[in-house]
């Protein structure tokens, strides 16, 4: 069946493309753009062309199945010019998204319209790249340069009102989208037709603009080149003819398409993608989730009871007693509130978001509940606790979770009824933030409450990674080897500075000593004092010298650094230097570029070990758990990825 067909509607031509799932940019529908393009031209019954997409959206970008194989003609600059230069007019009709070379495609097209759920961007940039068909060279042509960089450098998408008001699309169709486009292109035929995007002109800023813009860009890529290339190829846009940037253009995203960065990222894409329906579980139905529970309202429930509620599911908050109750929900409240502060919320959002929690005490509530998830304190005679409780009061299918990061969820589960329906479900904090989801099934675990988990995931727009059950799971095993391995260093008489500065300019947003002084150095040191308590032989570290000498971090205004009172800048500690002085070997240093490599080498291996033991299923879904959970630097694809790259 030809992916691209026309129908007409009397001098107006319909072009319609067919290529599930998402419209992508196939040879066949390049080919099939390009045959249009020339018989409507010669055909002398057609006014104007409205081309418009069947399925779910518009074209939704490039085709992953040419990923890193070598270009077949049509090229797509040569048919987004083809279109542009068409003698009909031809109208872009949008809906569900039109991204990348999709949005190409569109800026081809001498109008575009849009319904007004629709989106548009260019997000090349997330793949190592620039946009290679026209993206950095029209854009600003049609919407400014300002517009334009904002666009092109984040590769952020922008709803159709936005892309109207900032002349992106020339209208927003409301109603049903072939008829509107139909009409408008009838209304813009009675008129004067506009200049081809490609000859309007474009006012270049000095070069101060490019300075700041520079500067900007640069600290929010940390490091990934593709954002500063592109702000490049839009300074030559706004500079140079359209012809020359064209070039640049083209050259840039040529050049780019082969580096480790773009090879990286399409890694983590392809991962990604592949993460949310693993293909074990593709043909098991996952259970309804019509209504949850949490157990226990601190800061990591409050979390997950903002997640469930974001996803439109009402909670029911269970805690210790009433006093436990207003306080859990006062958090949720808080969480609301803060989102209405920075902007991410009305108040009236808030409210309601609010106003689908209920606390209570009594287990009773939860007699009908689909999914309970229990974040209580780390403790395993807490969680039985609450267990045993969930086995009397709920329904027999409800699928019953633990928020545990340490404790082996199959002591949690140890005499629970219909154990089949439990599973780990490990939030990272801030809950309703952070995108990584384990989800750790013990062996009993039905497949049908495993796909359940998955499903959750996906409704709350989380990451998710099956873990096998050891301590830490995936993550904070791996970050437990890579402090290890970070106190070794300075062991070794590398300064903590050094080390610290080196994970920053490998990408990382903080080294391993600022992050366990923001997070708390007394949470690692707990769950080593526990597990010393049991009779395991935990080595002594460094931290625990610094814990029991009081510095836990920046909130004892102490931890690896100094901090003054009023505010966060991390001072190197003589105090530090005097309590470990002892443990250090003088003389046995390294070079500052070797820091980072590693460190890096060290995650990797523990990563192979996880591998090995069954822990993790695939060498990507680590890279995902490190992305996601860690903050390792996306544009280095992860330390599998990364250590892979270098052999």
């Amino acid at each position: 069946m030809p992916v691209v067909t026309t129908t007409y509607e009397g001098d107006i031509a319909l072009v319609s493309i067919d290529n599930p799932p998402v419209n992508a940019l196939s040879q066949a529908l390049r080919q099939g753009l390009w045959d249009a393009v020339g018989a409507l031209d010669a055909d002398p019954q057609v006014k104007a062309v409205v081309l418009i997409c069947s399925g779910r959206t518009f074209i939704a970008g490039a085709d992953v199945a040419e990923f890193g194989k070598p270009p077949m003609e049509p090229h797509l600059p040569d048919l987004v010019a083809r279109i542009e230069g068409a003698a009909k007019p031809w109208v872009a009709a949008i809906h569900g998204s039109a991204l990348g070379g999709g949005f190409e495609v569109a800026m081809g097209c001498r109008f575009r319209v849009a319904v007004p759920g629709a989106s548009v961007g260019l997000p090349e940039v997330t793949l190592g790249i620039v946009p290679g068909a026209g993206g950095t060279v029209r854009t600003p042509r049609l919407a400014g340069v300002e517009a334009a960089v904002d666009l092109v450098t984040s590769g952020k998408p922008i709803r159709a009102e936005k892309a109207r008001a900032a002349g992106l699309i020339d209208a927003v169709v409301e109603g049903d989208l072939r008829d509107g486009a139909v009409t408008f292109a009838r209304v813009a035929l009675s008129k004067p037709l506009p200049m081809p995007v490609s000859a309007r002109p474009v006012v270049a800023p000095d070069a101060a603009f490019w300075a700041a813009r520079e500067k900007a860009v640069a600290r929010t890529a940390k490091g990934a080149i593709a954002p500063l290339r592109a702000l490049d190829c839009l300074r030559k846009a706004a500079e140079m003819p359209f012809d020359e940037a064209m070039a640049q253009e083209r050259a840039t995203f040529l050049d780019l398409r082969g580096s480790e960065q773009a090879a990286a990222l399409r890694h983590v894409f392809f991962a990604e993608r592949a993460a949310p329906r693993p293909a074990a579980l593709r043909q098991v139905a996952p259970l309804p989730l019509r209504s949850t529970a949490v157990i226990g309202g601190g800061t990591m429930g409050a979390g997950i009871i903002a997640a469930l509620r974001g996803a439109g599911l009402p909670v029911i908050l269970i805690e210790r007693d009433e006093e436990a109750v207003a306080r859990g929900l006062a958090n949720v409240a808080r969480t609301f509130d803060g989102a209405v502060k920075r902007g991410k919320l009305t108040a009236t959002q808030a409210q309601a978001l609010t106003d689908g929690v209920t606390g209570t005490t009594d287990y009773a509530a939860l007699s009908d509940v689909d999914l309970v998830i229990e974040a209580v304190f780390e403790e395993i005679g807490v969680k039985r606790a609450v267990f045993a409780e969930l086995g009397r009061h709920c329904r027999a299918d409800a699928v019953l979770a633990t928020n545990t990061s340490y404790l082996d969820p199959r002591l949690i589960a140890e005499g629970l009824p219909q154990a089949a329906r439990f599973l780990g479900l490990h939030f990272f904090s801030p809950a309703n933030v952070m995108k990584l989801l384990e989800i750790v099934p013990v062996p009993e675990t039905s497949d049908q409450t495993l796909a359940t988990g998955f499903a959750l995931a996906r409704l709350l727009g989380k990451m998710p990674v099956k873990a096998g059950i050891c301590e830490g799971f995936i993550g904070n095993r791996i970050l437990k080897r890579y402090r290890m391995a970070a106190e070794a260093l300075v062991r070794r008489g590398v300064a903590i500075a050094d080390i610290d500065a080196a994970m920053r300019d490998y990408g990382f947003a903080m080294g391993p000593f600022e992050a366990q002084d923001l997070g708390g150095l007394d949470i690692a040191y707990l769950q080593r004092e526990g597990a010393r308590a049991a009779g395991q032989a935990v080595p002594e570290t460094l931290g625990d010298i610094l814990v029991r000498a009081g510095r836990k971090g920046q909130k004892t205004g102490g931890g690896w650094y100094d901090y003054a009172a009023d505010d966060r800048a991390a001072r190197p500690s003589s105090v530090v230097a005097g309590l470990i002085g002892a443990w250090i070997t003088p003389g046995r240093g390294m070079e500052r570029a070797e820091i980072a490599p590693a460190l890096i080498a060290e995650m990797a291996a523990e990563g192979q070990a996880i591998l090995t033991e069954g822990i993790a299923s695939a060498a990507a879904d680590i890279d995902l758990v490190e992305i996601h959970g860690y903050g390792f630097p996306r544009w280095r694809g992860g330390p599998m990825f990364a250590t892979r790259a270098r052999e």
